[in-house]
């Protein structure tokens, strides 16, 4: 299995996630023409990419989505609340690329787990992708959570013992309250129902991060609250105090860049 961010932050969130030549994308709030360019310096073909699957319904997660899934085409995978937003701005589509999903779909030969975040949006998820029919028997795990106030029950659930995660550390608490932003804006990223603060995301990490738990990408980072510094050096302290550091001795954390793709992470098979 791979997965690596396109781009990550609220100018635009994408993340592809694959196995072998087969791959689907979770989210597309970049636009069609960076999508393709991101791909392209992965060396990920535009006919490699067999679907799209939508967290929530805000712009910078589904800005591209209509215009790449009408050129590739392929289908878009979405809760029935997030299509009631979809449609009205997406663009013309044929009727088997609007995929209604419950709690789990199949794509690019992926299982994909479907479960609840805590975003202010109509719905919200996060995903735990492993591959359909592993060939000795057992697949590698990928978590996937951004957009969420709070560490959901679901959240703990599903992201334990992932054997890569992309998540979410949104802002540093200090650097909010003392910034710029206008006091309704704080305390909506601060909420249950906005966006996760480095120590609450470390915090979830002790409890997911399990002995065969590789890579670790920080994403969703604000441009205005949070640092790559201050994010790594937070999590890293508090990760460092637990038995995680004893466990995980090559564990690695790294932030995904704001416009450009992370490095593919390919993560072998047991």
């Amino acid at each position: 299995m791979h997965l690596a961010t396109l781009a990550s932050g609220s100018s635009g969130n994408s993340i592809v996630v694959g196995h072998e030549k087969r791959n689907f994308l979770v989210d597309c709030g970049i636009s069609l023409k960076a999508t393709l360019h991101n791909l392209a310096i992965l060396d990920i073909a535009p006919s490699e990419i067999e679907g799209i699957f939508i967290t929530h319904e805000h712009s910078d997660h589904i800005k591209g989505v209509g215009a790449v899934a009408r050129k590739l085409k392929i289908p878009i995978y979405a809760s029935a609340k997030i299509w009631d937003e979809l449609n009205p701005s997406i663009g013309k589509l044929k009727d088997e690329q609007r995929v209604v999903v419950k709690d789990a779909f199949t794509c690019a030969g992926l299982r994909v787990r479907v479960f609840p975040t805590s975003h202010d949006s109509q719905e919200s998820f996060g995903v735990r992708v492993e591959v359909e029919q592993p060939v000795k028997g057992r697949s590698r795990a990928i978590g996937i959570a951004t957009d969420t106030g709070i560490v959901t029950e679901e959240m703990h659930q599903a992201l334990k013992g992932c054997d890569a995660l992309v998540v979410e550390a949104n802002h540093d608490r200090e650097m909010l309250w003392q910034g710029g932003y206008p006091w309704y804006l704080k305390k909506r990223i601060s909420g249950n129902y906005g966006h996760l603060e480095n120590s609450q995301l470390a915090e979830g990490l002790l409890q997911w991060i399990e002995g065969n738990t590789q890579r670790i990408v920080l994403a969703h980072l604000s441009d205005e609250n949070n640092t790559p510094e201050t994010a790594l050096s937070t999590i890293l302290r508090i990760l460092k105090e637990s038995r995680v550091a004893k466990e995980n001795r090559d564990l690695r954390l790294r932030v995904a860049p704001r416009y450009t793709p992370h490095e593919l992470i390919v993560l072998e098979e047991y």
